[in-house]
């Protein structure tokens, strides 16, 4: 026994270390590759292939990965830098800007630092863009600048196997002289407004006053027309009423007009009538009658007495 146990141990060193060797071949062999993530591969210094996401396979000991690189959109702070405008101004200016990485491989070999190359790229770029406009433009402007930026960063940085996404500046900065006269022509501004603001107050006020008269007196002379309209309809009505009254009795007299008894009464009208006329004239103190004239009343009142009495056998006769 005692001869075999050096044999059991070399035995038992053997496979402890053919256990640590596989699990050291498998660690090394296989990769996982997270989510939005690439793998360069070299083997032998010389690039391999690029793995992907998921479940991959190296040779131990001759394949190696060389750079990692994330396929995730990233933003990159440019620092702040001086710009010089058209019309001469100095400004300082400061931005970020949102890339990813389309291509590993270039990536990897086309470019030994590619955010540091897009950042500086787009401080050139920015210098560039910022001179070719005035002062006033860089403030207005900012989302054509930024396109401007965009499409001139990706038009340099298509060999690095980036994209630019977008570009933001963040802060304009006008020198100090420049910020007080902006703040005095702002005040002008604001005042010019305020003026304006006021008077078109002003005027409004008046056009709604004038308006208003206006409409009271659209609203007056309506309402008279109205009334003058009522009115002259009701008079109309009452015309056409004592009309058709006036018709309605020449009617009923005509009728009786027609007739024997018709006739002896309105000659009773006539006399009555007559002899109310002689009565009035009686009363006035310059009016004298002469004879004739008393003996002719004495004729009506004698006329209407004989009609009277035929009038009323008329109506015994009928009784």
């Amino acid at each position: 026994m005692e001869d075999l146990e050096p044999a059991l141990d070399i035995a038992f060193n053997f496979w402890v270390g053919l256990a640590i060797l596989l699990v050291i071949l498998i660690k090394t062999a296989v990769r996982f590759v997270p989510q939005n993530m690439a793998y360069i591969i070299e083997r032998f210094g010389k690039y391999n292939k690029t793995m992907e996401a998921g479940l991959n396979v190296l040779v131990p000991f001759i394949d190696r990965v060389a750079y990692q690189r994330s396929l995730k959109e990233q933003a990159i702070d440019v620092p702040s830098q001086s710009a010089i405008t058209k019309d001469n101004i100095s400004l300082v200016v400061d931005g970020v800007l949102y890339m990813k990485v389309l291509d590993p491989y270039k990536a990897s070999y086309g470019v030994d630092d590619y955010a540091y190359a897009v950042t500086q790229l787009a401080q050139t770029t920015m210098r560039s863009e910022i001179g070719k406009m005035d002062l006033d433009k860089s403030f207005e402007e900012r989302e054509s600048l930024n396109a401007n930026i965009v499409a001139a960063i990706n038009e340099a940085a298509s060999p690095w196997g980036v994209q630019v996404m977008r570009y933001e500046i963040k802060d304009i900065e006008p020198p100090r002289s420049v910020l007080e006269a902006m703040e005095r022509q702002m005040k002008a501004e604001r005042d010019k407004r305020a003026m304006i603001l006021e008077s078109e107050g002003q005027r409004q006020s008046a056009i709604n006053v004038a308006e208003g008269d206006k409409q009271s007196k659209v609203l007056s002379a309506e309402a008279d027309k109205a009334e003058q309209i009522l009115r002259a309809q009701g008079e109309a009505a009452a015309i056409l009423a004592v009309a058709e009254a006036k018709a309605q009795a020449l009617k009923i007299v005509g009728d009786i007009a027609n007739t024997t008894e018709g006739q002896r009464a309105i000659q009773l009208e006539l006399a009555g009538n007559a002899i109310e006329a002689k009565k009035a004239i009686a009363k006035e103190s310059s009016v004298v009658l002469l004879s004739d004239n008393q003996t002719q009343a004495a004729h009506l009142v004698a006329e209407a007495m004989t009609i009277i009495n035929t009038l009323n056998k008329s109506e015994r006769d009928r009784s």
